[in-house]
């Protein structure tokens, strides 16, 4: 199971706040667990830190069409930068 890092922009972090239940149901399918943090020096910038069980879902949940409109609802900016663990 990956730790993947996950980083974008918001529009409005009081929105994108307040769903955060939602994230958790919307991530559930490809995720076990994740950690939401802020940036010290840019309150629009925000990371989550995924533990993945399923990348491909994850993939789709981020990427895919389904979910445009939760985007815009929870003013998620784009690009999502997303980083994978480094084999060393």
């Amino acid at each position: 199971m990956p730790t993947i890092v996950a980083r974008h922009k918001v529009g409005d972090i009081d929105t994108w706040l307040k769903g955060h239940q939602e994230r958790v149901e919307v991530f559930a399918p490809a995720v076990s667990s994740f950690k939401t943090f802020q940036d010290s020096d840019d309150p629009k910038s925000v990371v989550l830190v995924l533990e993945v069980t399923d990348m491909e879902m994850l993939v789709e949940i981020v990427n895919g069409p389904k979910n445009i409109g939760l985007k815009a609802k929870h003013t998620v900016l784009e690009p999502i930068i997303m980083s994978m663990p480094v084999k060393l």
